[in-house]
């Protein structure tokens, strides 16, 4: 007797590269048997034609809540991961978690942010990341500033701190710290090399033209890897790398033939989401260096374009943590275009991660609730909703660019590989194997699809009928089990 079989389902583990019709038999929360189950379940659900796959792993989300777990729970995802911007203290955030309702297992990166404006500023840190980082843009010497060696040492102390609480890696959003400097950004890689747990970069610059072009900062962050001996993982392969996304894959793909351990994601949209108080924008030369107007910048509170680059200096004194879309390629209509993010989301062994944004107010606050569907009015990004549904949708289904295994491995194992040398207990997810933890989504591959759109972005994705985490079903025929609470926290091998 088992508590839960699937049955008769196509059962995909990229891993093993297992492709068959059959079953699996859950107990508690681990797989204890993929193929022939002969016993019976306490309860039987019937996968003909559907797939059966592990749960798909993102390691770049930064709702963190009630509501985003929800939203990202119709997008196949059973573990959703704060790595990019990261938190400290590691340990009150994975406290403050247990004390609210978390559908999907969740983690957290060591932040560098956070250390720098707690060392440089002496600011409050205990905020979310997207917010922490609005905050405090008030006072910019965390961002503009060369740390003194005494300030490093006390920035990396408190990183270090955060690993053995539990981070798993460091977050290092270069391009938001412009002033930091390369000695500060060595000696952050060196301490995640010590610790060997991955970095997830930001890179420092977004720009078509020199000096400060993406290439340069490609450049720098192959060179971090090669002389610190980092795993350094590119956050946003696509946006990062603007028109120079070409170049930079050549460049990650010579790094990576010599050894060095560099990984990337990237996400199916043309267009990116962050804060209005991103320094990139304040930039006199964001048009120049990108080549694109103002007008490629819209405030998601009021969904106006920006005009001048007054407008963005206005609205980011207003409220700084405003969350803007910006429109970096139009793939709609631009064929240069489509083939310049298609180099991103299908590079080799490079992984699908969503970047996606809390749920946000029409005052500008984030959505904290549980009302489901979601309020009418929260948005956020359609990637916050339907990342990897887009994905199987347009490029395994429409464009047949990616087969189903090459697919699953992109949106669960390769993440999984990515992070498990800083926390073990990855080994057990993105994995269709007896002992592996029963994180599973079972869909139709045939009509998984995103649905959500700018102009309305909370619309769930369809296609997944069954989304289990922890062996509790959370999508039961297509349909949100609204009492489900069932995520875990995944935390790093240092932890205390």
């Amino acid at each position: 007797m088992y508590d839960i079989v699937l049955r008769n389902g196509r059962l995909i583990d990229p891993e093993t590269r297992l492709d068959v019709i059959g079953d699996v038999a859950i107990n508690g929360s681990a797989i204890v048997q993929v193929g022939k189950v002969d016993g019976t379940g306490q309860r039987e659900i019937d996968a003909t034609g559907l797939v059966i796959a592990p749960g798909f792993i993102d390691i770049h989300a930064h709702g963190q809540s009630l509501a985003a777990d929800r939203m990202q729970a119709f997008d196949g995802v059973t573990t959703t991961l704060e790595f990019e911007i990261g938190s400290l203290p590691v340990g009150l955030w994975y406290e403050q978690q247990t004390q609210t309702t978390r559908l999907l297992n969740y983690g957290i990166s060591v932040s560098w942010v956070a250390a720098r404006i707690a060392v440089m500023t002496e600011q409050d840190i205990n905020h979310p990341p997207l917010t922490l980082m609005g905050r405090s843009i008030g006072d910019r010497r965390w961002v503009d500033d060369v740390a003194t060696d005494a300030q490093v040492g006390a920035i990396t102390a408190m990183m270090e701190q955060g690993l053995r609480e539990g981070g798993i890696g460091i977050g290092i959003p270069n391009a938001y710290l412009p002033g930091a400097g390369v000695k500060e950004v060595s000696q952050i890689c060196s301490l995640a090399a010590r610790y060997d747990v991955p970095t997830y970069t930001h890179i420092s610059f977004s720009s078509n033209i020199d000096p400060r072009s993406s290439v340069e900062a490609y450049t720098r962050l192959i060179g971090y890897a090669g002389s610190t001996g980092a795993r350094m993982h590119v956050c946003h392969f696509n946006s990062t790398s603007l028109m120079d996304i070409e170049r930079c894959a050549e460049l990650v793909r010579n790094a990576q033939a010599q050894g060095l351990r560099i990984t990337v994601e990237a996400y199916p949209y043309g267009t990116a989401s962050t804060v209005i108080g991103a320094p990139f924008f304040a930039d006199p030369a964001f048009p120049q260096r990108t080549g694109q107007g103002y007008d490629a910048l819209q405030r998601l509170d009021n969904g106006q374009h920006m005009t001048s680059r007054e407008d963005v200096l206005r609205a980011s004194a207003e409220k700084a943590d405003n969350l803007v879309l910006w429109h970096f390629l139009d793939v709609e209509s631009n064929q240069r275009h489509r083939d310049l993010l298609d180099m991103s989301v299908l590079y080799p062994g490079g992984i699908i991660a969503s970047d996606a944004m809390p749920w946000t107010m029409p005052d500008g606050s984030t959505y904290m609730g549980d009302a489901w569907p979601l309020p009418d009015e929260a948005v956020a990004h359609p990637r916050s909703s339907g990342t990897f549904t887009r994905f199987l949708r347009v490029y395994m289904n429409e464009r047949k660019a990616v087969s189903l295994m090459d697919a699953m491995a992109k949106c669960s194992w390769l993440p999984a590989t990515i992070i498990e040398c800083a926390a073990p207990t990855m080994r057990r997810k993105g994995r269709l194997q007896v002992g592996c933890d029963a994180d599973i989504c079972v869909f139709d591959a045939d009509t998984i699809s995103d649905r959500a759109e700018f102009t309305a972005m909370n619309r769930p994705a369809v296609g997944v009928k069954y989304l289990l985490v922890n062996g509790q079903p959370v999508i039961e025929a297509g349909e949100l089990v609204t009492s489900a609470s069932a995520g875990q926290p995944v935390r790093g091998r240092y932890q205390a």
